[in-house]
């Protein structure tokens, strides 16, 4: 059996990823608030950006936290397509959660379709991001820590979607974001530790990019879009301000006639 290590970087790529997954959350939290208070496209457009923000989030999470796994006695290569597919899973998956939780009729129904399918999307974008792993040996999956990492996903997505709808103030806002973050990256190592490697050791080269080549500059981007969306969300109005301002103006105006 291959040795696993999960951190080769020490606490480097699990605080990063944590950090990460947290953003994420935080800013798909928050657009997922700012949707409810808005109607047609603005609201749409506000769904479409938290299913991209939570999907970015929990991919980072997942690739950076992939930087610091190695196995002893093989190299490991990623698959392009896959990963950038698992990418794709992420945000069109959560968004049909976040979706359902925007437009449904039923809060309480809202919710459990919108947690389902969020943590759901969460899972399968791990495993398919697992199966885009090139290395020379067998990997299996210990079924009951698959079972329970996808149960870690489901419950959190399903908390964090129920803090974010039923408490607006921005510290709970922050708690939830901070509890999926937590969820996301607990279900990533559940994850893991499912995973077992026999080790096959060979002088063949293996196919696929390196995690430097092409997960590491991926990550990077995506981060950067991250914090410059946060940071655009963070500054932008939201309608009880645009509100308080307009009727601020009002007063001045009269005064001038």
């Amino acid at each position: 059996m291959g040795h696993l290590d999960h951190a080769a970087f020490g606490w480097l790529t699990p605080v990063l990823s944590y950090v990460m997954a947290c953003i994420g959350a935080a800013l798909g939290l928050r657009c997922t608030v700012r949707a409810l208070g808005t109607t047609g496209r603005s609201r749409r457009n506000w769904l479409l950006t938290a299913a991209s923000a939570i999907g970015t989030g929990i991919w980072t999470m997942h690739f950076v936290a992939m930087l610091g796994f190695s196995v002893t006695g093989t190299e490991m290569r990623y698959n392009v397509p896959l990963t950038i597919l698992s990418l794709l899973v992420a945000m069109v998956v959560v968004g049909a959660g976040v979706f359902a939780v925007g437009y449904g009729r039923d809060r309480g129904r809202a919710l459990v379709l919108g947690g389902l399918t969020t943590g759901l999307g969460v899972a399968s974008m791990h495993y398919l991001g697992m199966a885009a792993l090139r290395l020379h040996g067998q990997v299996r999956y210990d079924p009951v820590l698959v079972g329970l990492s996808v149960v870690i996903a489901v419950v959190a997505a399903t908390a964090a979607l129920w803090a974010a709808l039923n408490i607006k103030s921005p510290v709970a806002v922050a708690v939830a974001s901070l509890v999926m973050g937590g969820a996301v990256s607990s279900m990533h190592y559940t994850g893991m530790m499912a995973v077992s490697v026999r080790v096959s050791p060979s002088a063949q080269a293996l196919p696929g990019a390196t995690a430097m080549q092409f997960i590491f500059p991926l990550a990077v981007g995506l981060g950067s879009y991250l914090f410059l969306t946060s940071a655009f969300v963070a500054l932008s109005p939201t309608s009880d301000e645009r509100e308080a301002s307009a009727s601020a103006q009002r007063p001045v105006e009269s005064v001038a006639r």
